[in-house]
């Protein structure tokens, strides 16, 4: 089921049939060098990356990762919302094949994610992180409207990472 579509994209709730494709982005070089590894390297650890992520987020918060794919149906890419324990705000979060990137897909996926996370799920913040050398989620998160605030850790010994917020509003707008 789509929950949310834009002119070039469909974006709807994981399901464990889809661990061939996790499998296959979360081993890619960006994927890994930007955001991490995740230790899955079979179809089974990819069923249960998806079941214990995006599956447990739907169930506990409403929301969570969903995959991104074309008008057709290809999966390219994951974009969602994400609530994290160390985090007081929900963040939007996204990734997708670095075949599909700087083709706009991701900005456009995010923004979509955003205006549903505020209309429809009525969240009032909505952040993002980054690390700190990737340019590409940089510029991504300013076109939908994130500033800089500040650095994080998310995991004590962890990567500092950077923390993007709504801009504040202009006086009397």
């Amino acid at each position: 089921m789509t929950i949310i579509s834009t002119p070039r994209l469909k974006l709807r709730e994981f399901a464990t049939s889809d661990a061939p494709f996790i499998l296959e982005l979360l081993n890619e070089e960006g994927f890994l060098r930007f955001i991490g590894d995740k230790g899955v390297r079979s179809p089974a650890d990819a069923r249960e990356y998806i079941l214990k992520g995006p599956i447990d987020s739907y169930r506990r918060y409403g929301f969570g990762l969903y995959l991104a794919s074309l008008l057709d149906g290809t999966p390219i890419g994951i974009c969602g919302l994400v609530k994290r324990a160390t985090l007081p705000d929900v963040d939007v979060g996204f990734a997708f094949l670095t075949l599909h990137w700087s083709k706009g897909y991701a900005s456009e996926a995010a923004a979509a994610v955003m205006e549903h996370g505020r209309h429809v799920l009525g969240l009032g913040r909505i952040v993002a992180i980054t690390a700190l050398e990737n340019q590409g989620s940089m510029a991504v998160i300013g076109k939908i409207g994130l500033q800089l605030e500040r650095r994080v850790t998310l995991v004590e010994g962890g990567p500092e990472l950077n923390l993007y917020g709504p801009a504040p509003h202009a006086p009397g707008g």
